[in-house]
C-alpha cells in the first residue's frame, strides 16, 4: 500500500504487517519499472530508484554489497554500514549517469542528423493518462501501447509524419506522462528523454478535459516544464490540445469547442474518434511554416531533378511552362532555399 513519505514509519509498518509498504515516489518507481522496455528506459528507472534509496537510507542495504561484484576499495574496518551502503549506491549512480550521458550523446547525434535532413520535431507532453499515445497513434497510424493506465508510455517513441499534400514532413515524438509533485530526482533522471521537448519545434500539451481537476493537471505540467527551462506563458511553440471532448456532456462540449474555435493556440479533439485532429494538424503546419518564404525560380524544362526537389521540399503555388523555361513559385523553408541554390545553382527571387 502507498502512504505519505516517512522512512521510519515505512520500516515500522512493514515489521508490524509483515508486508511491503511503499510511499508515493516508490509507487511511481514500481510502475516505471514495469513499463520500461528499452535499455535507456531501464537505465533511467534504475538511476531514479538509486537516487530515491540514497535519500532514504536508514538501515543496512547488505544486498547492494553483493551486487558490487567485489571490485575496488571497500572502505576501512571502521567504516559504518550506512556509509558503506551510501558509497556503493553512489558508485552505481556515477556509472548509470555515465551510461545515460552516452544515451544523450547518441540522441544529440540523431538530432543533428535530423537537422541535416531536415525534419522539424513535434513533441507530445501532458499529464499521465491524458491520451498522448492514443493521439500519437491517431496521427501516425502507429500502434504504440496506449491503455487507460498511469505512465503507459515510458520510453520515447518517434514517427515521421507527412502533411496531406506531402510538402511538409515532421517527426512526432511521444514522451513520458507528467504527474503532480514529481520528485526532482525523477525529473533529472528522465532529462535525457525530456530533452526532446526542449529542442522541439512545436510542443503539443495534451490535456484530459473530461477530468474534474484538468486545471490542476495543467499547472502541474507547467511546473515541470519550468524545471526544463520552458516558460509556458511566453513560449510560442506550445499548442494546447483539449482532448477527450467525446466524453463531455453536450453543454460542456459546445462551450469548449466555442472557446477553441477563437484561439489559434488551442485545438479541441478526440483522439479516440478523430474529431478535431485535422484542425490540430493544420495548426501544427501553420506553426512549422510561419517562417517559410515565397520565392520563384526559372528552371530549364530539362532539369526534372530540380523541379522534383522543389515539389518534395516546399509547396508549389504556381507553375508556368514554356519552351525555354519553367517558372515556379514555391513556398519553402529558408534553410531549404539555401540547400536548393547550393545544390542546383539557381538564383531565387524573394516575392
Amino acid at each position: 500500500m502507498p502512504f505519505q513519505d516517512c522512512p521510519v514509519q515505512q520500516r515500522n509498518l512493514e515489521k508490524a504487517w509483515n508486508t511491503k509498504v511503499i510511499d508515493r515516489t516508490g509507487l511511481i518507481l514500481e510502475i516505471f519499472g514495469e513499463r520500461a522496455q528499452t535499455k535507456e528506459g531501464k537505465i533511467q528507472v534504475e538511476l531514479a530508484a538509486l537516487e530515491y534509496q540514497r535519500s532514504r537510507l536508514v538501515r543496512s542495504w547488505t544486498h547492494l554489497e553483493r551486487q558490487r561484484g567485489g571490485a575496488g576499495f571497500m572502505g576501512g574496518p571502521g567504516e559504518r554500514q550506512i556509509e558503506l551502503d551510501r558509497r556503493i549506491i553512489g558508485e552505481k549512480i556515477v556509472r548509470l549517469k555515465k551510461d545515460l550521458e552516452d544515451v544523450r550523446r547518441t540522441r544529440d547525434l540523431a538530432r543533428k542528423s535530423r537537422e541535416r535532413v531536415p525534419y522539424p520535431v513535434v513533441a507530445l507532453v501532458g499529464y499521465t493518462n491524458a491520451g498522448k499515445s492514443t493521439l500519437f497513434n491517431r496521427i501516425t497510424g502507429a500502434k504504440v501501447f496506449a491503455k487507460d493506465l498511469l505512465f503507459a508510455t515510458l520510453d520515447p517513441t518517434m514517427r515521421k509524419v507527412k502533411s496531406e499534400d506531402k510538402a511538409l514532413a515532421f517527426i512526432l515524438s511521444d514522451t513520458v506522462g507528467f504527474i503532480a509533485d514529481l520528485p526532482t530526482h525523477l525529473v533529472a533522471a528522465f532529462r535525457a528523454t525530456l530533452e526532446q521537448v526542449q529542442y522541439a519545434d512545436v510542443i503539443l500539451h495534451v490535456r484530459d478535459m473530461a477530468q474534474e481537476d484538468t486545471k490542476e493537471q495543467r499547472q502541474d505540467v507547467i511546473d515541470i516544464m519550468d524545471q526544463l527551462g520552458i516558460n509556458y506563458d511566453t513560449d510560442e511553440r506550445i499548442i494546447e490540445v483539449w482532448n477527450k471532448v467525446d466524453l463531455l456532456d453536450d453543454t460542456s462540449r459546445s462551450d469548449l469547442l466555442r472557446q477553441a474555435k477563437f484561439n489559434e493556440k488551442v485545438a479541441a479533439v478526440s483522439a479516440v474518434t478523430g474529431e478535431g485532429v485535422d484542425n490540430l494538424l493544420a495548426l501544427i503546419e501553420g506553426h512549422l511554416t510561419r517562417s517559410w518564404q515565397v520565392v520563384s525560380f526559372s528552371l530549364p524544362p530539362t532539369d526534372g531533378k530540380a523541379l522534383a526537389w522543389l515539389y518534395s521540399h516546399g509547396k508549389v503555388l504556381s507553375r508556368k511552362d514554356n519552351k525555354k523555361s519553367v517558372r515556379v513559385s514555391v513556398e519553402i523553408e529558408p534553410a531549404n532555399i539555401e540547400r536548393f541554390t547550393d545544390r542546383f545553382g539557381y538564383k531565387e527571387n524573394i516575392m
